[in-house]
């Protein structure tokens, strides 16, 4: 078959596969198909006759319909290829029966005919019913042909004696053996080519779906990065601008009553924009994790780690609170993965605290080694009912969530709640076996 392109592949009203019409490159094909039997045919006439197939020659307005009738509905085979192959069956037994001397390319003609029932029709069940109605009509008439032949003396010379079998039902048993492997060859190529035909659409449609899914996956690690990049917003930007927010209401709770009220009117605006800049950086993440959905984001590399604590620390203390950073047990080497996400959860922690616990209130962080794990904690002595109201309220829970997910990437946990004796408590655990295999 000459390849050529097709348009997308169907189904039917019970939803079974249609092969797509061959548009006008097949056209052109069949075209030229229906041209090179009509040379052949016209040819093989002419041969026929000049060997005196039959006792008188072909009567030339008979042979020209002969050769139209076999080859020009061709051109049309892989359109209707039903009506196609009933045409060219009459059309054939026509011939014989006015002794127009073709048979060769008629038979080629037949044989396509009934290879594209097989592999063109649009309906299964109609070219399995129209190749039995025509396998069963064309057998019908050769049985009656070999049995009208079988009585046929004038087949055998009249000094020949008769052997094991008859000349006429010999030459019978030759044509209905041929004939069964002719229709049987057609049946089953026709088939075999509608099942490839389908196997290359089935192929086709997967490969689009192939690309359909890259394009997805490619949309979704474009909004995975931008989760990614809000919760970096989130905890470098956040916690920044909120101390710059405290120390502001720091210096203007130091500068007393009388000091210049523009000192004490920038200081509040520089305050209040403070908190305006925050609330929009949690509403940005907020957008940004509704594009992104539920899906868990991984983070970049980052030059951030527990080394960095104590600076971040001081960053409190500049604010005017007490901070304090202890390691409790032996310090062990962290992948960059989990060093890095302690101390985003740290920072996390730090920057609730800031907001939420009070301007009198304490921080305690401290970093603790076991054989087994590795644990952080970032406690205050502020509000711990307050922290945790106002934390699920105003920022909607995202800054524990964030924390959340971090550590469930790398096989953590962890705890958030107010303290029996008040106050907040923040506790990040992750295995220390967890940590040698990211870090592997």
């Amino acid at each position: 078959m000459i390849a050529e392109t097709r348009p997308p592949s169907t189904v039917d009203a019970d939803g079974n596969w249609v092969r797509p019409t061959p548009g006008v490159a097949g056209m052109r094909t069949d075209g030229l198909l229906a041209l090179g039997i009509a040379v052949g045919a016209s040819l093989a006439i002419l041969l026929y006759a000049s060997a005196e197939f039959f006792d008188e020659p072909p009567v030339l307005w008979q042979a020209a319909l002969v050769v139209l009738g076999i080859s020009g509905p061709l051109v049309w085979r892989r359109v209707a290829p039903i009506t196609v192959t009933v045409v060219i069956s009459i059309v054939y037994v026509c011939a014989l029966y006015n002794k127009v001397p073709e048979v060769l390319f008629s038979n080629i003609a037949l044989f396509m005919a009934m290879y594209s029932i097989g592999a063109w029709s649009s309906s299964r069940r109609h070219a399995l019913v129209a190749r039995i109605v025509v396998v069963v009509g064309m057998f019908g008439w050769l049985f009656w042909e070999i049995t009208r032949a079988a009585f046929d003396t004038s087949l055998a010379p009249e000094d020949s004696g008769i052997g094991l079998i008859a000349p006429g039902v010999a030459i019978g048993l030759i044509s209905i053996v041929t004939n069964i492997l002719y229709f049987a060859g057609a049946w089953a190529f026709g088939d075999r080519a509608w099942s490839a035909a389908r196997e290359r659409a089935e192929l086709e449609a997967r490969t689009h779906e192939l690309e359909a899914e890259r394009e997805l996956t490619a949309a979704q690690a474009v909004t995975l990065d931008r989760v990614r990049i809000a919760r970096e917003l989130h905890d470098v930007v956040a916690h920044h601008v909120s101390v710059m927010g405290i120390q502001a209401g720091a210096a203007r709770r130091a500068l007393g009553a009388d000091a210049p009220a523009p000192a004490i009117s920038a200081l509040g605006s520089v305050e209040t924009s403070a908190r305006d800049a925050v609330d929009e950086l949690h509403r940005l993440v907020t957008t940004l994790r509704g594009i992104g959905g539920e899906g868990d984001a991984t983070d970049g590399p980052s030059t951030r780690g527990t080394a960095q604590l104590e600076a971040l620390l001081d960053d409190v203390r500049a604010a005017g609170r007490t901070a304090d950073f202890t390691i409790v047990g032996d310090r062990q080497p962290l992948s960059p993965v989990i060093d890095t996400t302690l101390y985003r959860v740290a920072q996390e922690a730090v920057t609730n605290s800031l907001k939420h616990a009070g301007a009198t209130a304490t921080m305690d962080v401290r970093l603790r080694f076991s054989p087994e794990r590795v644990e952080l904690e970032v406690a205050d002595t502020g509000h711990g009912a307050r922290s945790a109201q106002t934390t699920t309220s105003a920022s909607g829970g995202l800054g524990q969530i964030g924390m959340r997910e971090r550590l469930a990437a790398i096989g953590g946990a962890l705890e958030a709640g107010p303290r029996k004796r008040g106050g907040y408590l923040v506790r990040a655990t992750v295995p220390l076996l967890v940590t040698e295999q990211v870090g592997s």
